[in-house]
């Protein structure tokens, strides 16, 4: 019976740390949001496809990594994904070849025209996770968030403070009763 006991901790403190270091990686990613909507960590960013592109490799759904250079280190015919801003205060993610790169303008245009500044040009997609992105949109989003993070985080803080109380107040009772 004590083999069994001493497997349930482990178990259950395997499982809080495991989730409380979820946690903290989620927390870390919603807290790295930039001002268009997208997690940014230093010149990578991920962007969550969220509906088609005309590229095939990026579905809907997929996770990509993207990697910001600088504007003379980007080549005619490159993929590159950039923001644009819309007239309600929020920002697309537009997905072009490079057609020109104008290193005095620090800027980039698109095959189409379209011209963007490097303030507003997200980068190279380097890596793609298909399927990831979805799971990751909800997670980030404020009523996911909610739900899969905070609300477990405080029944796990209040349930550790309920054992903790139950130690303190009966543990000692019990240790002098096995003893005798």
């Amino acid at each position: 019976m004590k083999t069994l006991k001493v497997m349930k901790k482990i178990f259950a403190t395997t499982l809080i740390v495991c989730f409380l270091a979820f946690t903290i990686l989620m927390t870390v990613l919603v807290l790295n949001f930039n001002k268009y909507g997208s997690t940014q960590l230093g010149d990578t960013t991920l962007l969550i496809i969220k509906k088609e592109f005309s590229s095939e490799e990026h579905k809907k759904g997929s996770l990509l990594v993207v990697e910001n250079k600088l504007v003379k280190d980007y080549k005619v015919g490159e993929n590159v994904f950039t923001y644009h801003l819309d007239g309600r205060g929020g920002a697309n993610v537009q997905y072009g070849k490079v057609g020109n790169v104008n290193v005095e303008q620090d800027a980039i245009t698109f095959e189409n025209g379209d011209t963007y500044s490097s303030e507003f040009i997200m980068g190279v997609p380097q890596k793609t996770y298909s399927g990831i992105g979805t799971y990751l949109a909800i997670i980030e989003s404020k009523w996911g968030f909610l739900f899969i993070i905070l609300i477990p985080n405080f029944f796990l803080f209040i349930y550790q403070l309920y054992a903790l109380i139950i130690e303190i107040k009966y543990g000692k009772n019990e240790e002098e009763t096995k003893n005798s």
